[in-house]
């Protein structure tokens, strides 16, 4: 009977600590639910319990200084509207947080991976920082490939933009 109580303890605890603030956890996947408060750029977002978000191995162009900065702000804008419902995804294979202290994540809206969407519609690059690929590279490098071919995007707009996973959205300047 004491190791039943115990576990039940443990749960508990587990659960209380995964349900603070205005994200939830789910436990059977590791994934958090949550709600967009403001879309910061291209690629990141602050949730309503004032936590960032950067769209893990992605990345978009440069509000101030690239060649369509403001058009990939406003894509995710779009697709993340403020008051959006998200679940954010961790990939066990990436870092938890980036060097701002900003939550390295999936964006999903409905079951759709805003990242990859992102890739798709040629407002955002595929990066792999250090060159680790998580869970969705695969994804990600043939959303740009048809963005590219179908010049949707940057693709289209900015006749500088290469494709560089190691360096992220080089768009040219602005």
């Amino acid at each position: 009977m004491g190791a039943e109580r115990l576990i039940l303890l443990m749960l508990v605890a587990v659960l209380a600590a995964g349900c603070q603030g205005s994200e939830s956890s789910s436990t059977t996947t590791g994934d958090t639910t949550a709600v967009v408060e403001w879309v910061n750029d291209g690629d990141t977002l602050t949730l309503t319990s004032g936590a960032k978000v950067r769209l893990v191995q992605i990345d978009a162009p440069e509000l101030e200084t690239d060649c369509y900065g403001r058009p990939a702000l406003d894509a995710l804008i779009v697709l993340v509207p403020k008051g959006t419902a998200v679940t954010l995804a961790a990939d066990p294979a990436l870092d938890d947080r980036d060097r701002y202290g900003r939550l390295l994540r999936y964006v999903f809206v409905r079951g759709e991976n805003v990242n990859v969407e992102l890739v798709r519609e040629g407002a955002a690059s595929p990066y792999f920082f250090r060159n680790e690929r998580g869970r969705y590279a695969g994804d990600l490098l043939d959303a740009a490939d048809e963005a590219r071919a179908a010049r949707r995007g940057y693709w289209g707009a900015c006749p500088a933009a290469k494709l560089s996973p190691g360096l992220g959205a080089l768009t040219g300047p602005r």
